[in-house]
């Protein structure tokens, strides 16, 4: 069973730019949209133009043949051209067929010799509940079957500062996944061939690189500079609004303070802390103060008119 690897990451992050350290006769790309890659010397990579499942089957199966590392260049759009050039199909059937193309894809890994890698190159779009994941077409692939849970390695190219990395861990709001001693920092350069390399010793299947020089290559891909996104711990936003009211009361009171309200010197009681009457002594009658029964009988009663 062959290794499948996905990249994720949106337009312009440095996926394909990736590539450019493998050497030209050791690397086979599927490149879907048939594009030229961005960066020198891809002319002479070998390499197969099209958008159609059935030829990318026929592609990974004839290059594993010859090589041991395989890229499938723009995945989503196997999807999205299909759907397009179905788009006057009316019902549901051509999202079934889409996304059993694609996951046809996927699975093919599975029948490849176990020391072939195959990268999958996707866009990125983020779901409903803010997860950012591979891209696709229809509910079918988003709700049904997750295509990165087919795999065990799912990078997620960042850009900092200008540098151009890969993410290796899960930062608790995408995919994204590695063994957790596979690679030596949660960034690193956004290398595919030193990643394949790292995948290659990790499983035993024959990496090109010695441990000496691999060592080497750790110190130098590893991104520390780069953090993992900290998550958020619940309760902050209570403190957080606890401080913001504090804030607006003293800042209240200095309005009052500059607009020359005088002062009546009463001290202020905290709405909590102000004591309530219980029930039984609101229930209870107030006794009159004196002189109020004598008063009330001075005032003359109001007669009734009568009826005519």
């Amino acid at each position: 069973m062959g290794v499948l690897v996905y990249v994720l990451g949106r337009t312009g992050t440095g996926k394909s730019y990736s590539m450019r350290n493998f050497p030209k006769d050791k690397l086979a790309v599927v490149n879907v949209e048939g594009k030229i890659l961005p960066f020198k010397g891809s002319g002479a990579i070998e390499t197969t133009n099209t958008d159609d499942s059935d030829k990318i089957l026929r592609s990974l199966e004839i290059y594993s043949k010859d090589y041991k590392s395989i890229v499938v260049d723009d995945f989503q759009y196997v999807m999205s051209n299909e759907f397009m050039r179905r788009a006057a199909e009316r019902g549901y059937d051509k999202f079934t067929e889409i996304a059993a193309h694609a996951w046809g894809i996927a699975d093919k890994v599975r029948e490849l010799p176990s020391d072939v890698i195959v990268y999958v190159m996707c866009h990125t779009d983020v779901d409903a509940e803010g997860t950012e994941r591979l891209k696709t077409i229809g509910k079918l692939l988003d709700e049904k079957i997750y295509l990165e849970g087919m795999s065990t390695i799912v990078l997620k190219t960042l850009v900092s500062d200008g540098k151009y990395s890969f993410a290796t861990q899960n930062n608790g709001k995408d995919t994204v996944k590695s063994p957790a001693d596979m690679f030596p920092s949660y960034a690193i350069d956004n290398d595919l061939y030193y990643v394949d390399q790292k995948i290659r010793e990790y499983y035993s299947l024959g990496a090109a690189m010695s441990p000496e020089e691999l060592a080497k290559a750790d110190t130098d891909a590893a991104h520390d500079d780069v953090q993992k996104p900290e998550k958020k711990k619940r309760g902050n936003r209570g403190k957080e609004k606890k401080e913001e009211s504090a804030e607006a009361s003293q800042k209240e009171k200095e309005e009052i303070a500059n607009a020359g309200i005088p002062d009546d010197g009463r001290e202020e009681v905290p709405f909590e802390e102000i004591e309530m009457p219980t029930r039984k002594e609101r229930e209870q009658p107030s006794e009159e103060p004196e002189g109020t029964s004598e008063a009330s009988e001075e005032t003359p009663k109001r007669r009734r008119r009568r009826r005519a």
